[in-house]
């Protein structure tokens, strides 16, 4: 007789698929409400090189760019995306594009966290990877997206629970230019990235 045995985790009871899922929405759902709070704050946008502590850090709260709006909305809801993106990127250097975009030999934690490539990469390496498509159906909210704005510009936002009257199209939460704010801007600009990002070891 051969006896086999499967590790706790190796076979999931549809239980326990169930409270994945459970868990997984819940979190999005506040990871939406910590995006559209952003909406309430006064930001001017400042891509400028800043010194910050880590973990942890932040530029100044009234500064910041489209990255920072991700970030702020994820370290409300307890994910630190400085240090997670900077741990990994410690690890894996070479999967991430700082040497040849911007010739770093070495992971920096003050701004490897703030560029929308570096972000595309650690979604891809750490949460899930979903099409790119032109159905508005096919983009939650929680989910992320990321644009080129023309001439290799990249640009993030995150998609909310709240809906154009005018599209039916859930609106994105976004820093353009002009401070944090909710738009419907889905399918303004060509999608480059489409992810869904629930925090370490999820």
């Amino acid at each position: 007789m051969v006896l086999l045995f499967a590790s706790a985790g190796a076979l999931a009871s549809p239980q326990t698929t169930l409270l994945d899922a459970s868990s997984h929405q819940v979190f999005l759902q506040k990871l939406v409400a910590a995006a559209i709070e952003r909406t309430h704050h006064a930001v001017r946008y400042d891509p400028s090189y800043v010194q910050i502590p880590y973990p942890g850090g932040d530029v100044p709260e009234q500064t910041g760019v489209c990255t920072d709006e991700i970030i702020r909305s994820y370290r409300s809801v307890g994910v630190d995306l400085q240090k997670e993106v900077h741990e990994d990127m410690a690890q894996n250097f070479a999967a991430y594009p700082e040497k040849r975009r911007w010739l770093l030999a070495h992971p920096d934690s003050n701004i490897d966290h703030r560029r929308v490539p570096n972000l595309m990469v650690f979604f891809q390496r750490k949460g899930e990877s979903l099409p790119v498509t032109a159905k508005a159906a096919d983009y939650a909210p929680g989910d992320l997206v990321t644009w080129d704005l023309g001439g290799g510009v990249p640009h993030i936002g995150i998609v909310v629970d709240q809906k154009s009257r005018w599209s039916g199209r859930y609106m994105i939460v976004h820093n353009i230019g002009e401070g944090p704010k909710m738009e419907d801007v889905l399918f303004n600009w060509k999608i480059t990235g489409h992810y869904r990002y629930f925090g370490p070891g999820e």
